[in-house]
């Protein structure tokens, strides 16, 4: 059986997956709060035909090196990036950004709660902050009554409200992740705990290691376009070298089966 073949395959394969994730990362260059993934991969097991290393030659020898023949490489994982994206300037009052470590909590319909870095919010029928798909804004905010003139949001978190009754004001909260890494991406720019992201802590914005709440900012893709590009072309010339692979190989076995002609 020729390895090179079945090696080559699986090189091809990975940076087909590879690809997958570079061109997702560039398709949500100006999704807001996105972040970006990266690929991480494995070589597949050795087989050693004939010795090991450290195995004893005879007389007391240690063979210092051995023989081992690799069988390709796998993806083992593709994992998020949570480096900081730009912050841009709406000027909107209910658009807000996170300056460091944290997410905002929201409700989903069936109850359970998912996590999110797009700060984009609005306000439904009932005063009630909102995703753009509707979704309940939970990290402590409080309906907005119809009639409120302003909305104030400092830095810590802080909510002051002014209308024609008078002002009043609350407290936000962030969330964060042991390990943000861990998060399942569910679509629609939120995330979800699992085993691996350890249990949500709660917190106040700019206290004990949370990111600070900036109002009239939305934090952007934290997508390099110029570093997608390379690790394209990277990823393309990866491929070709793997498909050169299995034509020489396959070069190699016609010779092979000629050789009795």
């Amino acid at each position: 059986m020729n390895l090179s073949l079945y090696s080559a395959a699986t090189g091809m394969e990975a940076q087909q997956l590879n690809l997958n994730t570079i061109a997702n990362n560039l398709a949500n260059v100006n999704t807001p709060g996105f972040k970006r993934s990266k690929i991480e991969f494995q070589d597949l097991l050795y087989q050693k035909p004939t010795r090991a290393s450290g195995t004893d030659s005879g007389g007391g020898n240690i063979v210092p090196t051995g023989l081992e023949v690799g069988n390709g490489s796998r993806v083992a994982a593709t994992s998020k990036v949570f480096t900081q994206g730009q912050l841009t300037s709406t000027g909107e009052k209910l658009d807000l950004a996170i300056q460091g470590d944290g997410f905002f909590e929201i409700q989903r319909p069936d109850g359970t709660f998912a996590y999110t870095r797009d700060g984009s919010f609005k306000l439904n029928a009932q005063g009630q902050v909102v995703t753009i798909d509707g979704l309940p804004v939970l990290s402590g905010f409080q309906a907005i009554p119809a009639g409120t003139e302003g909305v104030a949001i400092s830095d810590n978190g802080q909510v002051t409200l002014t209308g024609a009754n008078g002002t009043t004001t609350f407290r936000l909260s962030v969330t964060r992740f042991a390990n943000p890494s861990g998060l399942r991406s569910v679509g629609g720019n939120l995330y979800e705990e699992t085993a691996a992201s350890g249990t949500p802590e709660i917190g106040q914005p700019g206290e004990q290691g949370y990111g600070q709440i900036m109002q009239g900012y939305i934090e952007s893709s934290n997508v390099n376009i110029v570093e997608e590009m390379v690790n394209l072309i990277v990823a393309q010339r990866a491929y070709e070298i793997n498909s050169k692979s299995i034509q020489t190989s396959d070069e190699m076995l016609q010779n092979v089966a000629q050789m009795k002609r």
